[in-house]
């Protein structure tokens, strides 16, 4: 039996953990089922990169975006810059951005404007939002409900339990579940993995971190999305396909990949 069709929603194909033999990455995702992969961008570089990778491979979107990690050295050219890759057709989306409290490797501040304006940016250039919240949900939350997402997004990666979960769907955000979700003691991510609805769940491997039981500790990579969709699928109670099926269309709904990826990696999909 063939595996289910997956799309990653979210990996740093650009890092060099993964770029020195992307080949190998795209071929050993292939042969896992993984028929897509959004490609993040992380700052102007990143991000620049990121559309080189997808531009090359037909199997990939990119997004642009300043992380939080990056907010103070993101310069006014670099802002300026990547306005233009959010008229590319293989940019389908901004990010990844947010807010992130456990590093602070930007001051708060900072982080708070840049997280506002490409809150804005996103809502003028109509593209959803790829966003990172660590230890700052209140102020995350309280940014994103003040400024709306008129083009969607989600909250990538997530790490909180069920309240915080609960906040982000009131808010309208898809909810995408990581490699965290198959270790032991993530039970609040467990909880909140059966609280999602069905056509608000997104899955990803934040590749090159966060590998899944039963490869945690080793590099992750797209094809490892297999071990988190099986891991959510046996939490909610409901078939490893159908949830395939669920979370292919949920992805390819809220970035728009219909035109964007293959036709065969958004088959059995509803038109936007």
């Amino acid at each position: 039996m063939s595996p289910p069709h997956l799309i990653d929603s979210h990996a740093h194909l650009d890092y060099e953990e993964l770029a020195g033999n992307l080949a190998g990455v795209l071929g050993r995702a292939e042969d896992a089922g993984v028929v897509g992969v959004v490609a993040i961008g992380t700052d102007l570089a990143s991000s620049v990169r990121t559309l080189e990778l997808a531009r090359a491979h037909p199997q990939l979107a990119a997004t642009a975006g300043i992380h939080p990690h990056e907010a103070s050295k993101a310069t006014t050219e670099d802002w300026a810059a990547l306005g233009p890759l959010y008229a590319d057709p293989r940019v389908v989306a901004v990010g990844e951005v947010g807010l992130d409290y456990h590093y602070d490797f930007s001051p708060r501040d900072v982080q708070r404007d840049l997280f506002r304006r490409q809150l804005q940016r996103a809502a003028s250039v109509d593209l959803p939002l790829v966003i990172h919240v660590r230890e700052a949900y209140d102020d995350a939350f309280e940014l994103i409900q003040h400024e709306g997402l008129p083009a969607g997004g989600v909250l990538h990666c997530f790490s909180g339990g069920p309240r915080e979960c609960e906040r982000a769907l009131e808010l309208g955000l898809y909810v995408s579940l990581s490699g965290i979700v198959t270790f032991p003691r993530a039970l609040e991510v467990q909880q909140a993995a059966v609280l999602v609805p069905a056509d608000r769940l997104l899955l990803e491997t934040d590749a090159p971190y966060l590998a899944p039981v039963p490869r945690r500790g080793k590099t992750n990579e797209p094809a490892l999305v297999a071990f988190t969709a099986r891991r959510v699928a046996e939490l909610r109670g409901v078939e490893l396909e159908l949830l395939a099926r669920q979370t292919r269309s949920n992805t390819v709904r809220l970035f728009r990949l219909h035109g964007v990826l293959p036709r065969h990696a958004t088959a059995d999909t509803v038109e936007p």
